[in-house]
């Protein structure tokens, strides 16, 4: 051979070597136990390494590597018809001769390969005297040998029961073509005492094109394989890789000719021709028109089913789970059903309770409608009850199908509306997707159906758990501003007390000028504790400042001086100078609640205190009195919660609500209350660590 026509060889078997490889993977991987599965492994490993050994021979041309390469030729053939001899024994035959007539059959396909290996072996140890002779039958037994595969085509095909044919005939075709293009390459080489080069080097494009033949009755063949493991995502990449390997050796072909047949154009040309391909060959494959047409003809014709389950669970439940805001979610709901049919549009219709019919939720490439139907139409009753997949297309051909459904007359102009999909759970319709024509031809037959209505299913199960989140997160708010409002309440009662009280104390005192500035003072008090109120309730219930630096003892004398304007004494021990990471408008009002109930609690003739101390990293505030106490009982089962008193007149929010803050500031509440005797509740408030606080203790006169 020529460099030219050995390159054709090396490149020709290459391709055989690859496509015969990838099949005897994709057999080792799912091939059962048995004779044909046994039989066709080998066959095809034996065609790989035959195919290898034609890559070498047209690479380097080495007498090892042509006598290796007849050797696996023999080898392979043999494999091939004894394929072919397991499938005419164990398939149902028409013929009751067959059992006896394969033995003959057998025999003289042992005896051929015997006889090839013969000559095999002549060629090695014969020397040039019988060189020759060796060539000349090794012709002759390889034309035998291809007489022979088609004989056992013919008789595999005939005698094979006509229900079984379907699973056969691609295997019979790849094979026989095979066989025929053998039978003309060694017969010529008999007429003409030469083995035709040309014809040589295109072998392997003709064994190339036969293996997919013969993977296609592998794949219809139950018994030659376990299951399918190649996935339909690989299948289509790799029937895209193929595709596109093809088309550029088409345009290289092209290129080629038009630079040798163009004259003093053919650079140009074929620098033109190499343009347009590669531009063409961009639009073809990100067209998603011919992917889908690609992917349903691969299902149709290579897959038992036409979905990969788990592939478009994982993906749609993927496309599902993306994102977490409603409007979105039923975006992608429509993405990931339309998805599943090729459609490149649709739009998604949800229940509304109050309005009392369905409304446009979520659109995907479609206009969007302010069409509704109600929710006692003939549409949603049938999808309610039903639950199937409408097929537009269908209903307006048999429309006998679908139960005397009415179509609304918004739906009918929809453009392109092509299915209609339930989208709820068994008991309830939450909505419905209207979905535009596919990409491509597709015919809705029981799996789409299942996959869609099962599909919509979970979307319906999505879209409600995502309606009962928003509708908890709306009482929630509701349940927060309830709360901030009932601490409003209770803050603006315990000020009207207040001024209450002063207006009382004034029918007695308002002639006392220390009575007079107490009563500013208590009132300027009450109108910062009301716009702090007004800014809470316009702010929320979580103040918009950070904690800081506060000086305690400075919140206790404060509150001293309100309640001595109510003439109501409280005594306070400040033992050192101590500085709270706190809010001081909220520490004065939870230590002021405190203060007050300890009054409340307490007659006239009794004692309240507020002592002030450092415990190692918490400032620590205790608030005592000598009154009625409390249980332990109440302690451990009301005394925090919210609309808990022992108060005739009280809310039960005061100390829930200074639990809730002293919990915020990582601080700790402690009670200690003994019936008839008193009680006493411990602040332990977080330190605010700063140099610029050094002296931590007071003067006796400071301490009161």
């Amino acid at each position: 051979m020529n460099a030219h026509t050995a390159t054709v060889a090396a490149w020709s078997y290459g391709l055989a070597g690859f496509v015969y490889t990838v099949f005897w993977l994709y057999l080792f991987n799912s091939a059962r136990n048995g004779l044909r599965s046994g039989f066709v492994l080998c066959a095809a490993g034996l065609s790989a390494l035959w195919a290898w050994g034609g890559v070498l021979f047209g690479l380097w041309g080495t007498l090892l590597f042509l006598l290796s390469t007849h050797l696996l030729d023999l080898l392979r053939i043999g494999a091939w018809c004894g394929f072919l001899l397991v499938l005419l024994k164990t398939e149902p035959a028409n013929d009751d001769r067959l059992p006896r007539r394969l033995h003959y059959l057998a025999g003289v396909t042992v005896t051929l390969v015997l006889m090839g290996l013969a000559v095999q072996l002549l060629a090695v140890f014969g020397g040039e005297a019988y060189s020759a002779l060796s060539a000349h039958l090794a012709l002759v037994d390889s034309l035998a040998l291809s007489v022979l595969t088609l004989v056992l085509v013919e008789q595999l095909f005939r005698n094979v029961a006509a229900d079984a044919r379907w699973s056969i005939k691609p295997l019979c075709l790849g094979v026989s073509g095979v066989s025929f293009f053998d039978l003309y390459l060694y017969s010529d080489a008999l007429l003409f005492s030469h083995l035709d080069a040309d014809a040589y080097s295109i072998r392997g494009f003709v064994h190339a094109l036969a293996a997919p033949l013969i993977a296609m009755s592998t794949i219809r063949s139950r018994d030659w394989k376990a299951r399918i493991v190649l996935s339909k995502r690989a299948a289509l990449q790799s029937a895209t890789l193929i595709g596109v390997g093809v088309y550029l050796l088409l345009v290289a072909g092209a290129g080629y000719y038009v630079r040798y047949f163009g004259g003093e154009w053919g650079r140009a040309l074929q620098l033109a021709v190499l343009f347009v391909a590669m531009l063409i060959l961009g639009i073809l494959t990100l067209s998603e028109s011919i992917r889908a047409k690609l992917r349903v003809q691969i299902g149709k014709h290579f897959f038992s089913y036409r979905y990969d389950y788990r592939e478009q669970w994982l993906r749609f439940t993927q496309t599902l789970s993306s994102l977490g805001v409603s409007s979105e979610l039923g975006q992608q709901v429509v993405r990931g059903l339309a998805d599943m049919v090729e459609s490149p549009a649709g739009a998604l219709w949800l229940k509304d309770e109050g309005a009392g019919y369905f409304t446009q939720a979520a659109t995907w490439n479609l206009t969007a409608s302010t069409a509704t139907e109600e929710l006692d139409s003939s549409l949603c009753k049938f999808l309610s009850e039903s639950g199937w997949v409408i097929n537009l297309e269908e209903y307006r051909s048999l429309p006998g199908r679908y139960d005397k459904l009415l179509l609304p007359a918004w739906l009918i102009e929809v453009p392109n509306a092509w299915l209609v999909i339930p989208v709820g759970t068994q008991t309830e319709l939450i909505g419905f997707v209207v979905l535009a024509t596919a990409r491509t031809t597709m015919d809705v037959n029981w799996e789409v159906n299942d996959l869609l209505k099962t599909a919509g299913r979970q979307a319906g199960a999505f879209l409600g758990q995502m309606q009962a989140t928003e509708a908890l997160l709306e009482a929630r708010k509701f349940d927060a501003f309830n709360r901030m409002s009932a601490f409003v309440v209770h803050d603006l009662k315990n000020i009207v007390t207040q001024l209450a009280l002063m207006l009382k104390n004034a029918e007695r005192h308002k002639d006392n000028p220390e009575f007079q500035q107490d009563m500013l003072m208590t009132v300027e008090n009450a109108v910062e504790r009301m716009r702090q109120l007004m800014m809470q309730l316009l702010e929320g219930a979580t103040p918009i400042n950070s904690p800081r630096g506060v000086e305690l003892g400075e919140v206790i004398r404060r509150i001293q001086a309100a309640k001595a304007a109510q003439l109501r004494k409280v005594d306070i021990e400040l033992l050192e100078r101590v500085v709270a990471r706190v809010h001081e408008d909220r520490i004065e009002r939870v230590i002021g609640h405190i203060v007050q109930n300890a009054l409340d609690a307490t007659p006239e003739t009794g004692r309240v205190w507020v002592r002030l101390l450092r415990q190692g990293p918490h400032a620590r505030v205790e608030i005592g009195d000598t009154g009625h106490g409390m249980s332990a009982e109440f302690l451990r089962e009301r005394f925090f919660k919210p609309f808990q008193t022992t108060k005739p007149a009280g809310m039960g929010i005061g100390a829930y609500e200074s639990f809730q803050y002293v919990q915020e500031l990582d601080g700790k509440v402690l009670v200690d209350s003994v019936v008839d005797k008193g009680t006493q509740i411990s602040l332990l408030l977080p330190l605010f660590e700063s140099t610029q606080y050094t002296d931590n203790s007071l003067t006796p006169s400071e301490a009161k």
